[in-house]
């Protein structure tokens, strides 16, 4: 069994291929907030699928709902987690910790928008490196 399928949620999550079609199906004439999130989500995935195999990539979800928006499986035993968020204030790294706990080895990582150089900071007793899609 892949090292982030385990303890998640029956129901796979859905993202959908083009967020230009996304705003336009939602009859979407401006952005709220909360809308650059689920689009900017869907373009870190698409970055994620030029970068990595399919069956790598994956989504994590607790039965107490902690989640980690995407999973990379590296190896038998380890795997990276990626948490797509417009700004680094945005993180809540209970999710990471409740993760980690479960699947101790790999990097955890912060894609947020307009990050010219990587770099690194601790929360939670976590490293967590922040970039834009492209450095993961």
């Amino acid at each position: 069994m892949p090292v982030a399928t385990e303890k998640i949620i029956r129901r796979p999550r859905v993202f959908a291929s083009d967020t230009g079609l996304i705003a336009h199906v939602k009859g979407w004439e401006q952005i709220r907030e909360d809308d650059r999130r689920h689009l900017w989500e869907n373009l870190v995935l698409d970055e994620l699928r030029a970068k990595y195999p399919m069956h790598s990539l994956h989504y994590w979800r607790s039965k107490s709902q902690n989640e980690v928006d995407f999973v990379i499986q590296r190896e038998a035993d380890r795997a990276d987690a990626v948490e797509a968020k417009i700004t680094p204030r945005a993180l809540d790294a209970r999710s990471l910790l409740a993760f980690r706990k479960l699947h101790p080895k790999g990097t955890n990582h912060l894609v947020c928008p307009h990050v010219s150089e990587p770099y690194e900071f601790r929360e939670a007793g976590l490293a967590i490196r922040v970039s834009a899609p492209a450095d993961v």
